[in-house]
């Protein structure tokens, strides 16, 4: 009996199988438009979860069981269409339809924009119909561009490059110059050393898209100059699940011979999640007193090894509901991300004595670093017809493990020329963020429209048990050292922010007869308050009595360390000074408004006002003040009058004239403005400011564009900024002569006039042979002069007029890509992308000496990715294959002779980066 039953149910499920599904496909064409085709057009099987959007040339393909169905054809601001139709066995049906755009309000736009702008067309169509001059990246393009993070991401966009580890230069305007929010929101960086969040830590896979902005507008901060960046994290448009896992491998980097900390050689760490036995131990006390302790618990030891392959994995999960009769709809989504990396850095490592024509420093650097980065997304959304209400949790973590070892001279010893300094360093930063966002339509039709938001942010940057051994290297792996001076030094660095509130509220008001362009009057508030504390502390290690030379292995230290701790010849020493601890109170707040007015059927008005008010309040020591004196008050409070103006023309249906201009300001990094002193046992430090004070910014632009068809653009755009009081990098004399500090100062004045150019063509416009080709490219050009305050003192600008800080005269970007089908479910797309900048100032030259430079670098990647049944995505990438030297140089225009043959301050390879992923999608 139960045989019987058995073979029943296989046959049963065998006939169930055998039903063959029926096909639809069909191409959407815009019926306003001479039938051009609709790329992601929505087509829905109505009454189910089943749905797909057209691809690049209005095609779609839905495959189902045999019934009877009611297909929905719709596009953002079109009218909708439904057609009902049987599907039978097997059969390939073919339905096209044409969608028109007349008589639909901007009620349409709404309720649909945000499901296709994950897509590189429906971004371009959104920038043409922008009245601000912005552009913007999507989930879509990244991906072709073989883009794992958003940093490298933004690189694609006119006018950005990505320099090493100090972020993104927007128009040649470096890190400081730059503001972040995420889905509209403010968040604080989650390091003190950059002024926003490093992008890099943003994975793809849990962004939507990214809205860049170069001209001003009142909603955004007034904090502004480079470009307000804007990421969305992705919304579920459909339901599904993404497995996905990638593996990597750089020339001279992974394989190769390692150093890696004992203490990071373990599988907590492996994940980003080691360090705890790297904190301050508690008998040091909250307040330095000059306590001696030898209770620690991490390890002056290093492993040698060879260093792994890269890897990365992620999951991903988004889903959604009708809620009721109504077309309330809940979503949600969840995604985890993790990946590590090992990167070897060895070159040269020097300066030259301020004022001296010799080097004060000549190393050779080998930089060993084990990274790994972890984010964790979760969002949910709930709509009804008048109501939208979202939120969002974003946790992002990284850790970075290095060892670094310089051998030479220092403080121009050249008689001690096999001088080893070991550091022994690990970085942690944490980033946890809640955001609730609101629209509410107060009137059907949505004229009145209210929509808000709040975040929460913590952050937490740390670097404990920062450690440094001296001596003289005797041969690979032994050296020579005395307790005392730069031996054994421990430093514990945190800057914590313990809260960042944000916030924004708007209200909007829709009018005009014309239902396609109606007029817009907002007006609202947006701003946040944070508190944050830093605390430095060092220990020293200090001989009892004096001690004759130790010959060690610097690999395996720690025993020897413990032995002569036990035999009481040395001690940790608390030698922390007045500058250790830092208090910031910092307030934003703006109010502004903005008018939006359509003048006839070409002409658009985007004008308003900012008033925006600045509260910081910093309290600190200087290095000199006992531990325990009264802190030093720097209040400042400043309101910022705003205005800004944005024109555009319709020259024709394909082509924009734009106007732009505006006032801001520019607020410095945390660390510029901390009165402490990083310092590093090599003779080098880096000190904030605590007197300096925001640059103010006037900005013009003026853009011509065409959008030849959907895929297609050619503009070029003129540019200026005067910038009063900007803030550059340049140096000061440390340590009486031996040494060099890096210090931050505004300097006079700044001006930059440039021009952006950018091309984005498909090939086949030139011949039939070149289907599926495109290409795209993006340049600018720039000249900037800054004027240096000649009373900064003794250490004064070599030059009165030169280059501005951070700024190279030109950039290039662009890509080739090839789009083929070996047939209907294996898609491939094949690009070539391309990136240069020019040489730029790293630091200002002082006492005679010319500036240093950042040299050029070429960068040069390709990416073929495969989509197989829609659900398979594999991915190949080459990275860096010219793999240039990275070099930072002095310049050779000194007003003091110069007695070293090389002018080579910095120089290392990256290494060629081979990388494979494979995702599935179910």
């Amino acid at each position: 009996m139960k045989l019987r039953l058995l073979i029943l149910t296989l046959f049963i499920t065998t006939i169930s199988f055998a039903q063959s599904k029926g096909t639809i496909s069909g191409v959407i064409t815009d019926k306003n438009s001479n039938n051009e085709t609709l790329p992601f057009a929505t087509v829905l099987v109505k009454g189910t979860k089943i749905n797909t959007t057209t691809d690049i040339d209005g095609k779609y393909t839905i495959s189902i069981a045999p019934g009877s169905y009611t297909i929905q054809y719709s596009f953002v601001g079109y009218e909708t269409k439904e057609v009902a139709v049987k599907v039978t066995e097997g059969a390939k049906l073919t339905l096209d339809q044409s969608l028109s755009s007349g008589g639909y309000t901007l009620k349409d736009v709404v309720v649909t924009a945000t499901k296709n702008r994950q897509k590189e067309t429906a971004l371009l169509l959104e920038q043409k119909n922008a009245v601000e001059i912005k552009q913007s990246i999507g989930a879509q393009e990244m991906s072709r561009k073989g883009v794992s993070d958003v940093e490298s991401g933004l690189t694609k966009i006119t006018g950005i490059t990505k320099v090493e580890s100090r972020g993104l230069f927007v128009r040649g305007l470096e890190d400081r110059y730059n503001n972040l929010q995420v889905n509209d929101l403010a968040v604080p960086s989650n390091s003190p050393f950059k002024k926003i969040i490093p992008l890099d830590l943003f994975p793809t896979d849990i962004v939507g898209y990214m809205d860049v902005f170069k001209t001003f507008n009142p909603n955004i901060y007034g904090d502004f100059a480079g470009a307000t960046i804007d990421i969305h994290t992705s919304q579920p448009t459909t339901s599904f699940t993404k497995l996905s896992y990638g593996v990597g491998y750089t020339t001279n980097n992974n394989m190769s011979d390692f150093l890696l900390s004992s203490d990071a050689d373990n599988t907590k760490s492996f994940f980003g999640f080691g360090g705890q036995e790297r904190q301050l131990p508690s008998g040091f006390g909250k307040i330095p007193n000059g306590q001696i302790n030898n209770n620690f618990e991490s390890s002056w030891n290093v492993k040698k090894m060879k260093s792994p392959l890269n890897t990365s994995f992620g999951v991903t999960h988004a889903d959604n509901f009708s809620i009721g009769k109504n077309s309330n709809t809940l979503k949600y989504i969840l995604g985890v991300n993790f990946d590590n990396k090992y990167q070897i850095r060895k070159g040269a490592d020097r300066f030259f004595a301020i004022g001296q024509g010799e080097y004060d420093n000549n190393l050779n650097r080998s930089q060993y670093k084990f990274l790994t980065q972890a984010s964790a997304l979760l969002g949910l959304e709930y709509k009804t017809d008048r109501l939208k209400l979202s939120t969002t949790s974003l946790f992002l973590k990284s850790t970075e493990n290095q060892i670094q070892d310089q051998v030479g001279y220092t403080r121009n010893a050249k008689d001690n020329p096999n001088e080893i300094i070991r550091l022994n360093q690990y970085d942690e930063s944490n980033f946890f963020t809640n955001q609730l966002k609101s629209e509410y339509k107060l009137t059907e039709e949505g004229n009145h429209l209210i929509k808000g938001g709040l975040s929460y942010t913590r952050t937490k940057y740390n670097q404990p048990d920062r450690k440094f051994i001296n001596g003289v290297l005797l041969n690979e792996e032994e050296a020579e050292t005395r307790y005392g001076s730069n031996h054994l030094i421990r430093q514990f660095l945190d800057v914590e922010n313990n809260f960042h509130l944000s916030g924004f509220f708007e209200y909007q008001y829709l009018f005009g007869k014309n239902e396609d362009k109606k007029n817009k009057l907002s007006a609202g508030y947006n701003g946040y308050a944070e508190y944050m504390t830093t605390s430095y502390r060092f220990i020293s290690g200090i001989p009892n009595g004096s001690q004759p030379a130790n010959i060690v292995n610097i690999n395996n230290i720690d025993s020897s360390i413990q032995n002569d701790i036990a035999n009481n010849n040395l001690s940790f020493t608390e030698s922390t000074n007045g500058e250790y601890k830092t208090k910031l109170d910092n307030r934003v707040d703006g109010v502004y408004a903005n008018l939006l007015f359509h003048v006839g059927e070409k002409l658009e008005i985007n004008t308003g006002l900012r008033a925006e008010n600045t509260i910081r309040d910093l309290k600190y020591r200087l290095i000199f003040d006992p531990i325990g004196s009264a802190y030093r008050t720097n209040l400042t409070e400043k309101l910022d009058i705003l205005p800004s103006l944005n024109i555009k023309y319709l020259v024709s249906e394909n082509s924009n004239i734009r106007f732009a201009a505006s006032r801001t300001i520019t607020r410095p990094v945390l660390f510029e403005t901390l009165p402490m002193t990083y310092i590093s046992a090599d003779g080098t430090s880096e000190r904030g400011n605590e007197n300096l004070k925001n640059s103010t910014n006037t900005n013009v632009d003026l853009k011509y564009e065409i959008f030849p068809t959907k895929n297609e653009l050619f503009a070029v755009t003129l540019f200026g900024k005067h910038i009063q009081d900007p803030i550059e990098r340049s140096f000061d004399n440390f340590g009486g002569g031996s040494g060099r500090q890096v210090a931050y100062y505004n300097n006079k004045t700044a001006s930059i006039f440039g021009a952006e150019f950018e091309v984005i063509i498909e090939l086949s416009r030139l011949s039939e042979q070149l289907e599926g080709l495109s290409f795209g490219a993006n340049t600018s050009i720039m000249h900037t002069e800054a004027v240096a305050d000649t009373n900064r003192g003794s250490y004064f600008d070599t030059f009165e007029k030169r280059q501005l800080q951070g700024a190279s005269n030109w950039l290039v970007n662009a890509d080739l890509k090839y789009a083929f089908e070996f047939n209907s479910e294996w898609k491939n797309t094949a690009t070539l992308v391309y990136g240069v900048y020019g040489d730029r100032i790293y630091a200002v030259g002082i006492a005679g000496q010319d500036n240093e430079y950042e040299k050029a670098f070429h960068k040069l990647d390709f990416i073929w990715g495969q989509s197989i049944n829609k659900k398979w995505d594999i991915k190949f990438s080459i990275n860096n294959i010219l793999n240039p030297n990275y070099r930072r140089v002095l310049g050779g225009d000194n007003k003091i002779p110069i007695l070293e043959s090389s002018l080579t301050l910095q120089e290392y390879k990256r290494g060629t980066g081979f990388s494979t992923s494979i995702s599935y999608t179910f």
